[in-house]
C-alpha cells in the first residue's frame, strides 16, 4: 500500500454504518438482559478495562483497513480495541439472532459478548464490519458476563488469520489485548471455577449476519423483519443479485447453499473441526466463523470432536460435518419459507440440493488435488480414497504429515514395500501399530495409487508441487496454541507472534521451523486444551 492512502488517525476510518441505518433498532436503551422483539439489534457500547495491553495484530488485516503499523502500535488503537472509546462514526450494538444449539431450538440468542462497531468503508469501496468479542455484556448475554478469556481468545485470533492463510473461507481477526483485569470460568463445567486473564479479540468481516439471524425472526412470526433483514442483506452483501423478489430470494439462498459447500470442502481439505455447528454459528456468508472448541485433526479419525460438550454424541465430528451444514441449510430454508408462499417449495428444496451437488463435485476435486491427479475419475478414485480413508483411521496416522509426504513417493513401481513406505514413517504414532497385515495392505494401496498417478502421466516435481499447494506443512497443531497461550498468560507474548508468523506461509518449506510441523507429542494427548476443549472461554 502507498502510505499515501494509509490513515493517521483511527479516526479518519470511514463508517457507513447501513445495518443500524436501514434495519429496525431496539427502542429500550438500557443494558439489561431480555428478550428482544421487533429489532434486529440494540445499542450497547463496549465496557471500558482498567489496563488495556496489546498481545498481537494482523498487518494483513491492518493493510485492509488501511491501518499503518505505527498506527497499530499506538495507545490509541490499544484503546480503541480493548473497548475504552470509540472513534467518530462508531455506533456500537449486537445483534439479535436465535438458532439450533446440537440439534434442538434455542431461542433467542444474539451477541452475547460480541459488539459491532460499525461498517467501515476503506479506501478501495470494500466494506468491513468490525466487532468487539469480549468487551462486556449486551440484552443478549443470558446469564453470562460477556467477557473473554485470555486462553480462547489466542486461539481465535490466530485460528482466524492461520485459516485465511490456508485459503479456507474465514472471518478475520484484527487485534488481540489483554485488559487488565481477571475473568472467572469453570473450564470444563465440573465445578472448579477460576480466575483467568481477560481479553477482547477485534474481529472482521464483510458481514457477521448468521442463519439464526433470520430463524428468530421467522420463529416469531415475524415476516415483516424477517423480509427487512433478507431484502437489506440481498442489498448490501449480495449486491450482484437484483432486487429481492421470490425468485431472488430462492437465487440467494442457492448461492450460500453454494459457498457453505465450498466452506465445508475446506475444512476437510486441511483437518479443522468446528466443533460447535450450530445454526447460529453459521455464516450467511459461508465464512468460517465462531472459533470455540475447534480442533486440527493431527491423528485421523473420522469421529473426532475437539468439544467436550459432544463427547457423547459426536454430532459434530469431523465426518459429520458436510452434513451437518447440509441440515443447518435446511433450518435456513425453513425459515426464509414464508418469502416465497407454497408455490416454491420444490424450488428451495431444488435450492437446497445444489449443496449436495456442489460438495460432491467440490470433495472430488479437492481429493485429487490434494493425492495429485489431474482430475477425480469417480469408476476409480471413490474406491481409492474409501480404502485410503480405511487405512488412515485403522492407525493412528497424522494426517497433516501423510498428504504432505505422499507427494514424496518414488514412482518406481519396482520399489519394495519398505522403500515406498519409507516417505510416510513420520506420519504414525504409534509403530507398534503396523502389524504385518496392516503394512501389506499399505503397500497394496500404495502400488495402486502409484498406477493411478503414472496414468496421468505427470512430471514427478509438476505432481509435488501441486500436492504442496493444497496439503500445508504447517497448521494450528492443537498443542502448539496450547504452548502459546501457556506463554502468554505469564505475559510473554512471543509465540503467538511466532505462530503468526508461522502460520502465514503454511504450504511453504521454513527450513528453521521445522519443529512445528512435528506430529503431536505424548504429553499433549490428553492435556486440556491439546485433546478436548469446552465451550467456556
Amino acid at each position: 500500500m502507498n502510505l499515501s492512502t494509509q490513515i493517521t488517525s483511527l479516526d479518519e476510518l470511514v463508517f457507513d454504518n447501513r445495518f443500524i441505518k436501514e434495519l429496525p433498532a431496539d427502542p429500550e436503551t438500557s443494558n439489561n438482559r431480555r428478550q428482544v422483539f421487533d429489532a434486529c439489534y440494540s445499542f450497547v457500547p463496549p465496557t471500558p478495562v482498567a489496563h488495556p495491553q496489546r498481545v498481537a495484530y494482523s498487518r494483513e488485516v491492518a493493510h485492509t483497513l488501511d491501518l499503518s503499523e505505527r498506527l497499530c502500535k499506538s495507545d490509541d488503537f490499544t484503546e480503541m480495541f480493548a473497548g475504552n472509546r470509540l472513534s467518530a462514526g462508531m455506533q456500537a450494538y449486537a445483534t439479535c439472532y436465535g438458532g439450533h444449539q446440537f440439534g434442538n431450538w434455542a431461542g433467542q440468542l444474539g451477541d452475547g459478548r460480541a459488539i459491532n462497531l460499525g461498517d467501515v468503508i476503506n479506501r478501495r469501496g470494500e466494506r468491513w464490519a468490525l466487532q468487539l468479542k469480549g468487551a462486556g455484556p449486551t440484552p443478549y448475554s443470558r446469564n453470562a458476563d460477556g467477557l473473554a478469556v485470555l486462553r480462547s481468545s489466542v486461539r481465535e485470533f490466530l485460528c482466524s488469520e492461520a485459516m485465511y492463510h490456508l485459503g479456507v473461507p474465514t472471518t478475520r481477526a484484527l487485534s488481540l489485548m489483554i485488559t487488565g483485569e481477571s475473568v472467572v470460568r469453570d473450564m470444563f463445567y465440573d465445578g472448579n471455577p477460576e480466575a483467568e486473564l481477560g481479553a477482547v479479540v477485534c474481529r472482521v468481516a464483510p458481514s457477521f449476519t448468521r442463519f439464526g439471524h433470520f430463524q428468530i425472526f421467522s420463529a416469531r412470526q415475524d415476516i415483516k423483519r424477517l423480509k427487512q433483514l433478507a431484502d437489506y442483506t440481498i442489498r448490501t452483501d449480495f449486491p450482484h443479485l437484483p432486487t429481492p423478489s421470490p425468485a431472488v430470494y430462492l437465487s440467494w439462498f442457492e448461492e450460500i447453499c453454494r459457498r457453505t459447500a465450498d466452506m465445508i470442502v475446506h475444512w476437510q481439505r486441511v483437518g479443522f473441526v468446528h466443533g460447535v455447528m450450530n445454526t447460529d454459528n453459521m455464516s450467511i456468508l459461508g465464512l468460517t466463523i465462531d472459533y470455540g472448541p475447534y480442533g486440527w485433526l493431527e491423528n485421523f479419525d473420522l469421529n473426532w470432536t475437539p468439544n467436550t460438550t459432544d463427547a457423547s454424541e459426536r454430532r459434530y465430528r469431523y465426518g459429520n460435518q458436510p452434513a451437518i451444514a447440509f441440515w443447518n441449510l435446511g433450518q435456513l430454508a425453513n425459515a426464509i419459507y414464508p418469502l416465497l408462499g407454497t408455490q416454491n417449495l420444490a424450488s428451495l428444496q431444488a435450492a437446497l440440493n445444489v449443496y449436495k451437488a456442489t460438495f460432491e463435485q467440490g470433495w472430488q476435486a479437492m481429493m485429487a488435488d490434494k493425492l495429485g491427479l489431474k482430475a477425480f475419475d469417480a469408476a476409480t478414485d471413490h474406491a481409492l480414497c474409501t480404502e485410503l480413508f480405511s487405512l488412515l483411521q485403522s492407525v493412528e496416522t497424522d494426517m497433516t504429515i501423510f498428504y504432505r509426504q505422499l507427494a514424496m513417493l518414488t514412482l518406481n513401481a519396482g520399489a519394495d514395500d519398505e522403500e515406498l513406505m519409507r516417505p510416510l514413517t513420520a506420519a504414525y504414532y504409534v509403530p507398534e501399530q503396523l502389524t504385518p497385515a496392516y503394512l501389506t495392505q499399505l503397500g497394496v494401496w500404495l502400488r495402486g495409487y502409484i498406477k493411478r498417478v503414472q496414468a496421468d502421466a505427470l512430471p514427478d516435481d509438476v505432481r509435488r508441487k501441486c500436492m504442496n499447494a493444497v496439503n500445508p506443512k504447517y497448521v494450528l497443531r492443537n498443542y502448539l496454541a496450547q504452548l502459546a497461550i501457556d506463554k502468554a498468560n505469564q505475559h510473554d507474548f512471543s509465540m503467538v507472534d511466532e505462530l503468526l508468523e508461522l502460520l502465514r506461509n503454511p504450504y511453504d518449506e521454513q527450513p528453521d521451523k521445522e519443529a512445528y510441523a512435528a506430529k503431536r507429542p505424548d504429553w499433549a494427548r490428553q492435556r486440556a486444551g491439546c485433546s478436548m476443549l469446552s465451550c467456556s472461554s
